[in-house]
């Protein structure tokens, strides 16, 4: 019922009889439209409702760094009229990848906003980050191109799109503020966030740091790079644990798709040094939205789980 009320109180397919997989994979006379992430699809279904038949390619707690292919997937590509993808290079796995370049309807919707305006997006150490969705705001400005989309295909929809757009727009606009007061509620010197891997710099920017502050990047730390499935060095451990003991934060957050090891590893080293440190109970959501039902519901939980830990 949440999804429902947030969604615009749209009816899905999956709670109008068939579930939403079953639809997309069948005959409807309705424009297909598969996404690579449950963020993404998640705006898709706001907007497109019942006028479109719509998919989550990757779901779960799946890596979409490293996301494969698996047997069915061919068939979910070839039947999209449409793809959305997260772009700037998240999307990495060889298959994947291979088929998102060749399809001629692949829509890169992060690499559309970078194009028209870089200055939003974060270089770490000369990479890209992929994780804008981080950034409720941010990640809103993929609203018009996915009505623009749609519209294209389902011109006769195009006004239905674009009022559902604008509504979105509303609500996430909301929601990111209610985020980021807050998180700002937090004192200024408990707003250190550790996590197990690079997916929370957009998160840091926006709603960890203070207005204008330049050094922002220095509220953040993970001792995995952008991706999890990365090389991660014993120096990266000692890193944190030494980010850690600097800025006397005692709690270190899991995330829901990604082992503890390196978490345990950093916990065992600050004890070491004094420093009483413990994994928080409740994971976090980076990459994936888990069981969460929206990715409105996701934030909120992310927000949720830093204030009651951090202060």
């Amino acid at each position: 019922m949440k999804r429902l009320l947030f969604l615009l109180a749209l009816c899905f397919l999956a709670a109008c009889g068939k579930p939403v997989h079953q639809s997309y994979m069948e005959e409807s006379g309705k424009v297909k439209v598969l996404s690579t992430t449950a963020m993404i699809d998640d705006l898709v279904a706001a907007i497109g409702g019942e006028e479109i038949d719509h998919l989550s390619l990757i779901v779960g707690d799946l890596d979409p760094h490293s996301y494969e292919l698996v047997k069915g997937d061919d068939e979910k590509l070839a039947r999209a009229d449409l793809i959305f993808y997260n772009g700037l290079g998240l999307e990495h796995g060889a298959s994947l990848s291979k088929h998102l370049a060749s399809h001629p309807e692949a829509i890169p919707l992060g690499d559309i906003l970078y194009q028209k305006d870089p200055t939003s997006f974060i270089l770490i150490e000369g990479q890209l980050d992929p994780h804008f969705w981080m950034d409720v705001s941010l990640f809103a400005q993929t609203i018009d191109p996915i009505v623009s989309a749609l519209s294209e295909k389902a011109p006769q929809y195009a006004s239905l799109f674009k009022e559902r757009g604008a509504t979105l727009k509303k609500e996430m606009a909301k929601r990111d503020e209610n985020l980021l007061k807050k998180m700002q509620t937090i004192p200024d010197e408990k707003r250190y966030l550790v996590t197990s891997h690079d997916a929370f710099y957009y998160f840091a920017k926006r709603y960890l740091a203070s207005p204008d502050e330049k050094e922002w990047k220095k509220r953040f730390m993970a001792p995995e790079g952008l991706a999890p499935d990365g090389q991660m060095s014993i120096l990266d451990i000692q890193a944190v644990s030494e980010f850690l003991c600097a800025h006397q934060i005692n709690t270190v957050f899991p995330e829901s798709n990604i082992n503890q090891d390196a978490l345990k590893k950093i916990v065992s080293i600050c004890q070491e040094k004094g420093l009483h440190v413990k994994i928080a109970s409740a994971p976090l959501y980076g990459d994936t939205m888990g069981k969460k039902e929206s990715y409105l519901e996701m934030m909120e939980h992310n927000g949720e789980t830093l204030s009651d830990y951090l202060p």
